[in-house]
């Protein structure tokens, strides 16, 4: 049997069992296979290579747009790129699987809408390192089941981050810091991520730990008889000092329920 789970597509692992190269697109974004593989994946709710690349100053956007305008035609960038010698090969394969997999985290989510398939259709950036279709599938419903297991509210993965002052004792990691600074109660996880240059999973996965310690606001339900979503277990009866965190959760359930 192929995969032990149910597929989050069961078209994507047919295209791939037929070794077909085109453009997967949803809603959400798009997946470009090679002979059944995925070469590259995009999404709105990501930033692109283009963003990972330049936001850590390595490769001016100068230097990107002219490695676009050289060789996009030939959907050659990601080899003009490293024969250039503006991105050392390393950093460019990180960087494009770091894209590819966030994007196809968006991609392959809950389908909103139609799926369709456009049969020989190639991306600019040409093949960089290929990645099975069972692959991105196993990678998409691992990073769900992460998020899920850490804070059990996708709301906070698109309402806008507002902050809340840490309690007496309790610290953020310089990651998190960065992304508070930027928490102004309008941004999104995805502004977010954008701002920052980072992939958008892995800001969702500060977003929901600084939700599971109480340090960001939960959005408000738009439903009012929406049930509240499961809370953690509350900490043993024996702790040496209230969870001030947990208690703050439990008040937001509550709240949320009146």
């Amino acid at each position: 049997m192929r995969i032990t789970a149910p597929a989050t597509s069961p078209m994507l692992l047919r295209l791939a069992d037929e070794r077909a190269t085109g453009a997967f697109l949803r809603d959400q974004g798009t997946l470009y296979l090679v002979e059944g593989r995925v070469v590259h994946a995009e999404s709105p709710a990501a930033p692109g290579i283009d963003v990972l690349l330049t936001a850590g100053g390595s490769l001016p956007e100068q230097g990107w747009q002219e490695s676009l305008t050289l060789a996009g035609t030939r959907h050659e960038v990601g080899r003009h790129l490293i024969d250039s010698g503006r991105v050392a090969a390393g950093e460019l394969e990180m960087c494009h699987l770091g894209a590819l997999y966030d994007a196809a985290f968006f991609v392959l989510g809950p389908a909103c809408g139609p799926t369709r398939f456009r049969y020989g259709v190639a991306h600019w950036l040409g093949r960089v390192r290929p990645v099975d279709a069972e692959a991105v599938e196993r990678e998409t419903r691992r990073r769900r089941a992460l998020l899920d297991g850490i804070w059990p509210c996708p709301d906070v993965d698109t309402a806008p981050v507002v902050p809340r002052p840490p309690a007496p004792g309790q610290t953020v990691t310089g990651r998190q810091r960065a992304l508070l600074r930027l928490a102004d109660g309008v941004r999104t996880p995805t502004a977010i991520a954008w701002a920052l240059g980072r992939p958008t999973f892995h800001t969702l996965i500060e977003v929901r730990r600084l939700a599971a310690a109480g340090l960001v606001e939960p959005p408000q339900p738009q439903d009012p008889a929406a049930a509240p979503v499961a809370l953690p277990l509350p900490v043993p009866a024996d702790s040496a000092a209230p969870d001030i965190a947990l208690l703050r959760r439990v008040r937001d359930a509550l709240e949320a329920t009146l």
